[in-house]
């Protein structure tokens, strides 16, 4: 089951929906059903679980979207 993302020219509304089978994409906001399909980016597979995250050191990992000295991802 894709997930495919889309753009609404009636609102501006820019959503992803995950379509089942033959089911007909429509606007979660205003129920267009005439949308424009946009490019998605492909999912990256990889042996490790995504995304990937240096380990962190003393002070965190430093990058800027793991936060505070923490990676986001870690619980």
């Amino acid at each position: 089951m894709p997930i495919y993302e889309y753009h609404c020219p009636r609102c501006q509304n820019e959503f992803e929906l995950l379509l089942r089978g033959q089911q007909q994409p429509a606007c979660p906001r205003c129920g267009n059903e005439q949308l424009q399909r946009l490019p998605s980016v492909p999912a990256a597979h990889t042996r490790s679980s995504l995304p990937i995250c240096p380990p962190p050191s003393t002070g965190g990992c430093g990058l800027p979207q793991c936060g505070q000295g923490r990676c986001q991802f870690e619980s």
